[in-house]
Order: structure tokens, then C-alpha cells, then sequence
């Protein structure tokens, strides 16, 4: 007499082969596609993420949501500059979660079915915008950077601008990018230069990438608040007056996104908000109407701290 597994059993094999073909799927970039929609995300500890995930950003957003990681992670089976599905942390391992969790699955829950969204990730706590200046960063890495930053710059061998460009050429390959997402300022608040300067990343990535202003906006967000009371209030005006000096930049607003006590970085519903209004700004810019993602659809709480 032959034996027979329970339905039951059954079903669980059903849905775990299931799952293990979505997440071949998602691995699998089997060649150029229009409708794979990319976006560059660099900045400093804000991009990279200083929140624990709560229950609500645990669950993977699924195969239309991809990262190209710009470092190996063996415990979730990610290999640098190989696409996966996003889930945080996306930044590096023992990060936190990022705006760029709930952009993605803000463009995932407005734009049509057949758009596919990947994030190219590369932030670095603390650093200034000269870390993202190929021409200044070497002296940046040998008296400007401390110590604990220098294990961070290693991670992508000392030169973060170069990394991203690397993983973003590779990316090019599969699909077209369609903007650049930037959290950086905090470490160069009071500086009169700082926005000549990210005009000058900004450019200088254009370039390398042969890509159009127009067709590619920065998308910059804007720091902790606090009530007025931010850590780094005073480049809030700095990130406000962006456009003056990029006329193809967008300024994200933080007002009401709440932090952390520390009063520089947003805590999870923070970084969830301010995610979902870059995803906001960018549906804008692609033509769609921005629909908030089903497990946040209704609004979502602010408050100061």
C-alpha cells in the first residue's frame, strides 16, 4: 500500500516551493528591461538607516521590489552587486531601516503590475559630502574620517562614489534608472559650499552614467525637525534651498516625521513616512497618482519628539 502524505503537508510543500520559485524569480534578471524602473540612494546615516525594523517593515514587499547590495550579507544569502528581494536592511548588515524600504514599496503599490522597482544602496554614517567626491576622498578617508567610520569606508574599498557607479553600470544593464535619491547634510551643516558640491556629485554621476537632468531629479530629503529642536536644524534651510543651486533637485519634506531621542535620526514610523513621501514625489515626476502601500493606508501617525 503506497503512503500518502496529509493534505496538509501537502500544502505547506505547495507553498514553500512556491516561495523559493518567487525568490529565483526575483534573483534572475534574464535581460534588459524598460519597465524596470531604478533608483540610486546614497547619503549618510539617515540613507543608511539607524531604526530597528518593526513588525510592519519585516514582511518582504515581494519580487517587484529588488536590491543590488553593495555588500555581501551571507546570513541572508545576498552576494554584493547581485539583484534580490528588498527587505531591510538594505544598506549593509547590522543597519536599520532606511527611506528607501517604503519609497520601494510605495512605487510598488502606485505604479501598474508590469513595473518592476531596484534600489542601488551606498551610505555611510556621518560622512561628509566631500566622501562622494572622487577627487577628494582619498584625503577625506586619511584625516577627516574617524575611526569608527574607517570600517564602513572599507566596505566599499574606501571610495563609496566609485562603488555606487560600479553597481549602478552593472544595473544599467538590466534596467533604466529613473532618479537619484540623496540623505546627506547633516555633517556639513553651516557649510556655505555644500550645495555646490552635491551639484558637483550629482553631475559628476550624470556624466559617468550618461544620464539627462530632466529624466533623472535628485530626490533630497530633508533632516530631523524635532519640534525645532534637531540636532542639525540649521541645514534644514541649506536642504530647502537645494533647488536654487539643482534646478532638477526635489526637496522631501520631514515636517512632522518623528525621531529618535537623540534628535538626528528618525525613529521607524519616521523613516517610513519620509519613504513614503520620496516615493510620492517620484510617482509625481512618473506621471502616477501615489497610493499609499495597503499596510499603510491610512495615515500614518506624526508627531515630535
Amino acid at each position: 500500500m503506497k503512503k500518502r502524505f496529509p493534505k496538509t503537508v501537502l500544502a505547506a510543500l505547495l507553498i514553500l516551493f512556491a516561495g523559493q520559485w518567487s525568490l529565483a524569480d526575483a534573483q534572475t534578471i534574464t535581460g534588459f528591461d524598460s519597465n524596470f524602473y531604478i533608483f540610486l540612494c546614497f547619503g549618510q546615516s539617515n540613507m543608511e538607516g539607524a531604526a530597528r525594523p518593526e513588525l510592519v517593515d519585516t514582511d518582504s514587499p515581494g519580487p517587484r521590489f529588488l536590491l543590488m547590495p553593495a555588500v555581501d550579507d551571507p546570513q541572508r544569502g545576498r552576494r554584493a552587486g547581485e539583484w534580490c528581494e528588498a527587505s531591510a536592511p538594505l544598506c549593509r548588515p547590522n543597519t536599520g531601516l532606511t527611506p528607501a524600504d517604503w519609497f520601494g514599496r510605495m512605487l510598488v503599490a502606485s505604479l501598474p503590475e508590469d513595473i518592476r522597482i531596484g534600489v542601488v544602496h551606498v551610505a555611510v554614517g556621518g560622512i561628509s559630502i566631500v566622501g562622494f567626491m572622487p577627487d577628494s576622498v582619498g584625503n577625506y578617508v586619511n584625516t577627516r574620517a574617524p575611526e569608527w567610520m574607517k570600517g564602513i569606508l572599507r566596505a566599499y574599498d574606501n571610495d563609496p562614489y566609485t562603488a555606487l557607479i560600479t553597481l549602478a553600470k552593472k544595473a544599467q544593464k538590466d534596467g533604466v534608472i529613473k532618479g537619484i535619491l540623496m540623505h546627506q547634510g547633516e555633517s556639513d551643516t553651516g557649510d556655505p559650499t555644500w550645495a555646490g558640491k552635491v551639484q558637483r556629485v550629482y553631475e559628476r554621476m550624470l556624466g559617468d552614467l550618461q544620464l539627462k537632468p530632466d529624466e533623472v531629479p535628485l530626490f533630497a530629503g530633508n533632516i530631523v525637525q524635532a519640534d525645532g529642536h534637531g540636532v542639525c536644524i540649521g541645514c534644514k534651510k541649506q536642504i530647502d534651498n537645494l533647488p536654487q543651486t539643482i534646478p532638477t533637485a526635489h526637496v522631501i519634506s520631514s515636517d512632522g516625521c518623528t525621531n529618535a531621542p537623540d534628535r538626528l535620526h528618525f525613529d521607524a514610523a519616521g523613516y517610513r513616512e519620509l519613504g513614503c513621501r520620496y516615493g510620492e514625489a517620484v510617482c509625481r515626476f512618473l506621471g502616477y497618482e501615489p497610493r499609499r502601500p495597503a499596510q499603510l493606508a491610512t495615515q500614518i501617525k506624526t508627531q515630535t519628539r
